[in-house]
């Protein structure tokens, strides 16, 4: 019963924390459109660090860069809205993107 309990004890300890650090750094993105041509993103990540230097792009349809810049200290980045269908890129290197196409950016 003793060892029953150390084996269920020990795969706790192992994978309690392995699945916490998965999700402990998730990218979030919220864009608003400012209702002046221009949009607000807000940035961070599930663990409350800031998005700060974070790379942004903002791309065409067919994958061209417009606009390139970086979340300031307050994680934000405004931009120009584009004409036409665009792609806002949250780039925080590998697995840590967020896209969100122009289309789903409301008022």
């Amino acid at each position: 019963m003793i060892f029953r309990r150390t084996i269920v004890w020990l795969a706790f300890a192992f994978l309690i924390p392995a699945g916490s650090a998965a999700w402990a750094h998730t990218p979030l993105m919220l864009c608003m459109d400012n209702g002046d041509n221009s949009i607000t993103c807000q940035g961070g990540f599930s663990d409350g660090s800031s998005a700060g230097g974070v790379i942004m792009r903002i791309k065409s349809s067919d994958g061209r860069v417009l606009q390139e810049g970086q979340m300031d200290n307050n994680s934000e980045f405004t931009f120009m809205k584009p004409r036409g269908d665009f792609l806002v890129v949250f780039d925080a290197g590998p697995e840590h993107q967020l896209r969100v196409p122009g289309r789903q950016i409301g008022q």
